[in-house]
C-alpha cells in the first residue's frame, strides 16, 4: 500500500500526456459506441456539402435561370431528405456520445473506489471526507463532459474541414485558399487560451473540493459547534469558503467567455472575407479568373464558409471541457498520489498478505518476524514477532497502552503494510474486525447492523443483537432497534457503539474475528454474559481479543503479552 504525497508533482508535457491516456482509456470497454459517434458525426458534417449543393443548386435554378418548378421538385426532395438524415444522425451521435461518457464516469468512479479501498481505512482516516467525495461527484462530471463535447468534436475537426475545403476548391480555388489560411488561427488562439483554462479549471475543482471538506468537516461536528457556541463563526468561515469557490469559478467562465469571443472573432472575419471577394468579383472590381462564378457558385461557397469553421468553433467551446478533465485528473493524483489505474495495479504486485503457498489445512493465521510501524509513528512498535492461530483458538493480546495490540490487529485485518516480515492467511479465510471506534452512520440501529447483511432477517439481526449485548439496552430505547441514532453514533456512549459494531461483526459471521476491547466500559455483569455468549457464537472460530480486562485475559486460552520497546514474549495457559 502506497501513501500519497503531500505536494502535488510538478507540471510537465509528460504528465499531461499522461492524465490524456488515462482519460482516454476510461472509455476502453465502449469503444464501439465511440466509433459509432465519430461515424455519425463526420457523416453529418459529409452531408452538409450534399446540403449547401442543393440550396445553391435550386438559386441558380429559380432566380437565374427560371426554371420549371418540377425540375426543382427531386432536389428539394433531396434537401428535405438530408436534412432528415442529419437530424437522425445528430441523435445517434448524442445518443452515443452521452453512452460513453456515462461509462466513462462510471469507470472513474470504479477505479476511485478501488483506489481508496487500497489505501485502507487508515489512510482515509487522515483525510477529509468531502474532498474525496468530489472525485466522485465533480470530476467524474469533468470526465462526462470530456466524452460527451470533446471527443467527438475532436474527430470531427479533423475529417469535415477537410472534405469542406476540397469541396470548395473544386469550385472556386481563391475561396478554398483563404479558407485554408485563415484556419490556423482558431486552434493557436484555442491553445493559448485553454493553457490558462486549464490552470483555471484545476484551481476551481481544487477549490470546490476544499470547501466540500470543510463544510462535511462542520457538519460532522455539528453538536460540538453548537455546545460550545461557534455556530456563527462557522458560518462565517463556510460564507468564506463558497465566496472562494465562487471566485474560482468566475475566473473560469471569464476565461471561456474570452476565448469564446476571440474565437468568435476570427471565424467571421474569415468568412467576411469570402463574401468580400466574392462580392467584388460580381461588381467586376477584382478578376482571379477567367468568368465571374455564377450564383449558385458563389452560394454554394458562401454557405460552407461558416461551416468549414463551425467544427473549430465547436472544438474550441468544448476544449475547456478538455482543460477541466485534465484539472480533475490532476486532483484526482493529488488527492490519491497517483492515478487509480497504476496504483491498482502497483498494490496487487505489492500486496504482502500471502507470499507463500498454503493448503486448505493449514492454521487459519501465521505470523513470521513481524515488523510493525503505526501510520505516520518515527519508530516500530512491534518488531520480531511469530506466532500462529490454530481453527477455534481464543488469542488474548495483552500487553500496557502503546504497546501495538491496536496496531497488530489492524496489520491482521490487512488495513495496515507491515514494515517486515509476513502474515499468511489460509485461502478463502474471511476475516472480521471490530475497533474501538466503529463507523456508526445516521439511521436506526438495525440499519446500521444490517450494513453487514442487507438480507438479514429480523430473527437473525435480534440473535446477533443479543449475542454482543445490544438488547440490554436497546430495550430500554423508545423503539428498539428501529431507534435512530445520529452520525458517529451520536446518542450513544462509547461502550453502546462498541456493542452495535460487535453484532455487525457477527452478523457478518467470519472465520477469524479480531476483536479490539470489546468489554471496555461495561459492568461485570454485561462483560460476563458478553464473553459467554461470544463464546457459543464463536464455536469453531478463531479469536484474536485485544483486552485490558482481567476475565477476557481467563476467557482466552492462549495470551501474547506484547511490551514496549522490547522483544514480545509469549505465554501459554491452559
Amino acid at each position: 500500500m502506497s501513501i500519497p504525497p503531500e505536494a502535488p508533482p510538478i507540471e510537465t508535457s509528460t504528465l499531461r500526456r499522461q492524465r490524456l491516456a488515462w482519460l482516454n482509456g476510461l472509455a476502453v470497454t465502449v469503444r464501439g459506441r465511440q466509433r459509432l459517434a465519430a461515424l455519425c458525426i463526420c457523416t453529418s458534417g459529409a452531408l452538409l456539402i450534399g446540403q449547401a449543393a442543393a440550396i445553391a443548386w435550386l438559386i441558380q435554378a429559380v432566380l437565374v435561370e427560371h426554371r420549371p418548378l418540377a425540375d426543382a421538385t427531386p432536389v428539394l426532395l433531396g434537401l428535405l431528405a438530408v436534412l432528415a438524415v442529419r437530424a437522425l444522425l445528430a441523435s445517434a451521435t448524442q445518443a452515443a456520445a452521452g453512452d460513453v461518457a456515462d461509462a466513462a464516469r462510471l469507470t472513474l468512479r470504479e477505479r476511485v473506489y478501488t483506489r481508496l479501498m487500497g489505501l485502507g481505512p487508515l489512510w482515509l482516516r487522515q483525510q477529509r471526507t468531502g474532498e474525496l467525495g468530489e472525485l466522485m461527484l465533480a470530476h467524474a462530471d469533468a470526465v462526462e463532459n470530456y466524452y460527451s463535447g470533446y471527443q467527438p468534436v475532436r474527430i470531427e475537426v479533423v475529417v469535415v474541414p477537410l472534405l469542406i475545403a476540397i469541396a470548395v476548391a473544386y469550385v472556386d480555388w481563391v475561396v478554398a485558399l483563404i479558407l485554408i489560411c485563415t484556419a490556423p488561427l482558431v486552434p493557436f488562439f484555442m491553445m493559448l487560451v485553454g493553457w490558462g483554462a486549464e490552470a483555471a479549471g484545476r484551481a476551481q475543482l481544487g477549490e470546490l473540493a476544499r470547501m466540500s471538506g470543510h463544510f462535511a468537516d462542520r457538519i460532522k461536528g455539528l453538536g460540538l459547534l453548537r455546545l460550545y457556541g461557534r455556530g456563527e463563526a462557522e458560518l462565517e468561515g463556510v460564507a468564506a469558503a463558497a465566496e472562494g469557490v465562487r471566485e474560482r469559478t468566475m475566473k473560469v467562465l471569464r476565461i471561456a467567455f474570452l476565448s469564446s469571443t476571440v474565437l468568435e472573432f476570427f471565424a467571421s472575419v474569415s468568412v467576411a472575407m469570402v463574401a468580400l471577394y466574392l462580392g467584388l468579383s460580381y461588381l467586376g472590381l477584382m478578376s482571379l479568373h477567367a468568368t465571374v462564378p455564377t450564383l449558385g457558385a458563389g452560394m454554394f461557397c458562401l454557405l460552407l464558409a461558416p461551416e468549414f469553421y463551425a467544427p473549430l468553433r465547436r472544438l474550441a467551446a468544448h476544449y475547456h471541457d478538455r482543460a477541466n478533465a485534465l484539472a480533475a485528473a490532476a486532483e484526482v493524483e493529488r488527492l490519491l498520489g497517483e492515478l487509480p489505474e497504476a496504483a491498482a495495479k502497483a498494490d496487487v504486485a505489492a500486496t504482502p498478505r500471502a507470499p507463500e503457498l498454503v493448503v486448505q489445512h493449514a492454521p487459519p493465521l501465521v505470523v513470521r518476524d513481524l515488523v510493525l510501524r503505526p501510520m505516520g509513528a518515527p519508530h516500530n512498535v512491534i518488531e520480531g514477532l511469530s506466532f500462529q492461530i490454530e481453527a477455534g483458538q481464543r488469542l488474548a493480546l495483552v500487553g500496557p497502552s502503546g504497546s501495538g495490540k491496536s496496531t497488530l490487529l489492524e496489520a491482521l485485518a490487512g488495513w495496515l503494510p507491515p514494515e517486515g516480515g509476513s502474515i499468511v492467511l489460509r485461502p478463502g479465510l474471511e476475516v472480521g474486525y471490530a475497533g474501538q471506534r466503529p463507523y456508526l452512520f445516521h439511521g436506526s440501529i438495525a440499519d446500521n447492523l444490517r450494513l453487514a447483511d442487507p438480507g438479514a432477517t429480523d430473527a437473525r439481526l435480534l440473535a446477533v443483537a443479543e449475542a454482543a449485548q445490544v438488547m440490554r439496552f436497546a430495550h430500554a430505547l423508545p423503539e428498539g432497534l428501529d431507534t435512530v441514532i445520529g452520525e458517529r453514533g451520536f446518542g450513544l456512549s462509547g461502550g453502546e457503539a462498541r456493542r452495535i459494531g460487535l453484532a455487525r461483526l457477527l452478523l457478518r459471521d467470519p472465520q477469524l474475528l479480531l476483536l479490539d476491547e470489546p468489554t471496555a466500559f461495561l459492568d461485570p455483569d454485561t462483560e460476563a454474559a458478553l464473553l459467554q455468549t461470544l463464546a457459543a457464537f464463536a464455536r469453531d472460530r478463531s479469536v484474536v481479543i485485544a483486552t485490558h480486562s482481567e476475565v477476557a485475559m481467563r476467557w482466552a486460552d492462549t495470551r501474547l503479552e506484547l511490551t514496549t520497546l522490547a522483544a514480545p514474549k509469549r505465554e501459554v495457559q491452559a
